[in-house]
């Protein structure tokens, strides 16, 4: 009898583990994308799990093609690099409504992640992003406050790190009252979805 009742649970247990690890590979993956730019290529992971909208939001821009020809337009060394929003000629493109700001989706503004840029509204994000070429904290999620609600997460570089390193060290001034902005162009050629 007893070996009968052990029988019965060693098999009960691997018909759950087999369960569990089917579940585990019909489990989404992340959607990761490849950013082109005139400097080089960067691979990014989206969290498509802690930041649902922004990461619909940023894929539906991409794959309507809006980021081919945008440019960073802002970058500041040991801070970060931001586009998505304008032309080589400084022409801002028309956006879709906001996404919903996510930034209290618990992650955080490392270097290598992508996170949502925006105005001083919490909710006012469209297309523009910015990737952290150091730790910055202080855009983090704090409390519901308008000041201290954060900037959204949604991904982070896998591959071409070097490339948004390269970015930020480009040389900048002020072009048609913008200040941080390259005085060569740095273009978005294209971001395609590739997983």
């Amino acid at each position: 009898m007893l070996k009968k009742t052990l029988r019965v649970l060693v098999c009960g247990a691997l018909l759950a583990c087999a369960g569990i690890a089917g579940a585990a590979e019909t489990t989404a993956k992340n959607p990761v994308v490849l950013m082109q730019t005139n400097m080089g290529a960067i691979k990014l992971e989206l969290f498509a799990r802690e930041a649902p909208l922004s990461v619909q939001n940023f894929l539906d821009y991409a794959t309507d093609g809006f980021y081919e020809g945008t440019i960073f337009h802002r970058v500041i060394p040991k801070f970060m690099i931001q586009g998505g929003g304008f032309t080589a000629d400084m022409k801002q493109k028309k956006t879709k409504a906001p996404v919903k700001n996510e930034a209290d989706n618990g992650l955080k503004n490392l270097r290598g992640t992508i996170a949502m840029a925006r105005t001083m509204i919490v909710d006012s994000a469209t297309a523009q992003f910015f990737i952290n070429v150091v730790d910055n904290g202080f855009l983090d999620h704090r409390d519901k406050t308008t000041k201290g609600y954060g900037y959204a997460v949604f991904g982070k570089v896998i591959e071409g790190m070097d490339v948004a390193d390269k970015i930020a060290t480009v040389r900048t001034g002020v072009r048609m009252r913008f200040p941080d902005t390259p005085l060569v162009p740095v273009v978005i050629e294209s971001i395609k979805v590739i997983e």
